[in-house]
């Protein structure tokens, strides 16, 4: 059985090709499957003010399992990532007032499979997934099947949904 673990790449600060090229590659690595990546998304900063746009890309990692992911498994990739991302840049995500602030690299787990999962660390699929452009269209390139498991939308659904 194939699991498809959907994550979204974003930076809007230094050089953000190479820091999303970066992250792929690290991805590989940590993964031993080669990541499907999604062509680039510009946009605006989500959820706070900067003239600095983020190039976001989708990836999509392959992976070979043997049974259904445990909550353990599910937390340990959220660590995996989590452990990437600040291997690529220490830069925080969050100024002390605890607003979004500008970021080198940010990794964010996006859906895997069709799983339903909730704990303080990690929600799937990603709570503000179907407000995102920028999260909905890389996925609508390299899953276009997918389905919302609360919802049942696909990714073209959810944008059709946005406001222009």
């Amino acid at each position: 059985m194939i699991s498809e673990i959907h994550l979204n790449i974003g930076s809007n600060s230094g050089d953000r090709r190479a820091f999303i090229a970066r992250a792929v590659a690290a991805l590989h690595m940590a993964f031993g499957t080669t990541p499907r990546v999604s062509s680039e998304s510009v946009s605006e900063p989500w959820g706070y003010d900067s003239a600095m746009e983020f190039i976001n890309v989708g990836v999509t990692l392959d992976i070979e399992r043997h049974s259904q992911w445990s909550p353990e498994e599910l937390e340990e990739l959220l660590s995996i990532v989590k452990r990437l991302e600040r291997g690529i840049s220490s830069m925080p995500h969050r100024n002390a007032a605890g607003e979004y602030t500008d970021r080198e690299l940010d990794i964010d787990i996006i859906a895997v499979d069709d799983i339903m999962y909730s704990s303080p660390a990690l929600t799937l699929p990603h709570p503000h997934m179907s407000a995102r452009r920028f999260v909905l269209e890389p996925l609508a390139e390299l899953a276009p099947e997918w389905k919302h498991p609360q919802t049942g939308l696909t990714p073209a659904q959810m944008i059709a949904g946005l406001r222009q």
